[in-house]
């Protein structure tokens, strides 16, 4: 379950005797518990000093939005070039940092692309899941322009939005030193997550800079949703291809209240499929995670609760699924949220780390079945399919022959 800042329910009302207060000054001190999905509004936000993006600091604006309905989008990875030569002939370095996921594109600026190199980009990130770049000195409204180019941007219903007038499609992330991390309220895997997958149509080509960060630490590690489907047997993967899964807002809504900030849209439930098939590469993923992720539909809970811990640990425990970028000022990732789960470290206290994100929505999320029922194309395992693009010989999948290493 995603950490949230909760009260204690249980407290008693009575009046007048010192455990009651006890029990009220703990309860009070939980809901004021730091955790990395929901940062409270503190004291120490209105002195800003000299802070140079103080206007890019948290804001929780009191309004009321409308729910979400039907949101058409294009997927511009459609239109680029397979190759992506527009884009990567115009790169000084390009460094793929895994096998799996993550690639670091050197001498582009991202204020200058084309839009046959920004629908290459699409493509790049849909295939490497995540792709990095230094020196980016593009501006917010700049980077929400380039946000837009892949679908209508998403705007958060509980999270912090800019001081700064007009960027309500803007995430906030913003951490000091007057947010210790308590590590009571929450733990490590709790912290994976896709961008609110509790969406009808959560996000897709999803864009992070960071402004001002640590000299060391505040890393994000992404985890490919493509090689943990290729992780498993032919057979559970099927099985894992029938199901579907809820995804929910209700908690993260119930800390923003419990911390007495206004629930800009009330929270909702969705079900998606487990198993997703991304619309251009047709490459199957995984999408679960733990901040979102509460069940599986239709299954016993004890069998819903072993399948998604087991997919949950390997998100969060498995090296060969992910990739891990310690950022500097300047630095952007843009990350593809339909087929890659991200977290955060919370090692950089007292370091300021502040981060703008832009967020465009994807569609909604298409089961294997149904991609291959509207296509008429056969969706794909991602290390099956690039194995036989290269020649190379295809697992045989005998259960008698011994696996593993030693190293």
């Amino acid at each position: 379950m995603a950490p949230v800042a909760t009260a204690d329910a249980n407290a008693s009302t009575t009046n007048g005797s010192a455990p009651v207060k006890a029990a009220k000054a703990a309860a009070s001190a939980a809901t004021q518990l730091f955790n990395p999905f929901y940062s409270p509004d503190v004291v120490g936000d209105k002195d800003d000093g000299d802070y140079k993006y103080a206007n890019y600091k948290p804001h929780w604006p009191d309004v009321k939005w409308e729910p979400l309905g039907e949101i058409a989008v294009t997927d511009r990875a459609q239109f680029a070039d397979p190759e992506k030569k527009s884009l990567l002939s115009a790169a000084s370095k390009v460094q793929h940092l895994t096998p799996t996921i993550g690639t670091e594109l050197s001498g582009i600026d991202l204020r200058q692309l084309s839009d046959a190199q920004k629908d290459e980009l699409a493509l790049l990130v849909a295939e490497r899941g995540v792709v990095f770049f230094r020196d980016q000195e593009l501006n917010i409204r700049e980077q929400l322009e380039l946000a837009r180019h892949y679908g209508p941007l998403h705007k958060h219903a509980t999270t912090p939005v800019p001081r700064e007038p007009g960027l309500e499609e803007v995430h906030v992330v913003y951490n000091d030193g007057s947010r210790r991390p308590d590590p009571s309220a929450f733990s490590k895997i709790e912290l994976w997550h896709s961008d609110v997958s509790y969406e009808l149509q959560p996000p897709s080509t999803t864009s992070l800079k960071v402004i001002t960060g640590p000299p060391y630490g505040g890393d994000t590690l992404w985890s490919s949703g493509y090689a943990l489907y290729s992780s498993f047997s032919p057979g559970f993967q099927k099985y894992l291809e029938g199901l579907t899964a809820v995804h929910s807002a209700v908690a993260q809504a119930d800390g923003a209240r419990a911390a007495g900030h206004t629930v800009r849209r009330e929270p909702v439930e969705s079900v998606h499929p487990v198993v997703r098939v991304h619309p251009v590469t047709g490459w199957k993923a995984v999408y679960v995670n733990p901040g979102f992720t509460r069940r599986i539909v239709g299954v016993p809970k004890a069998e819903s609760d072993a399948i998604l811990q087991l997919l949950f640990h390997q998100i969060a425990d498995n090296p060969d699924f992910q990739v891990r970028f310690h950022w500097e000022p300047n630095s952007v990732a843009i990350w593809d949220n339909r087929i890659v789960t991200h977290s955060a470290t919370f090692d950089f206290w007292p370091h300021t780390r502040h981060a703008l994100r832009a967020t465009p929505h994807g569609e909604r999320p298409t089961s294997v079945a149904d991609y291959e029922r509207q296509t008429g194309k056969v969706a794909k395992d991602r290390q099956l399919d690039l194995w036989e693009r290269e020649g190379l010989p295809l697992p045989q999948h005998d259960t008698t022959v011994a696996r593993g290493y030693t190293d």
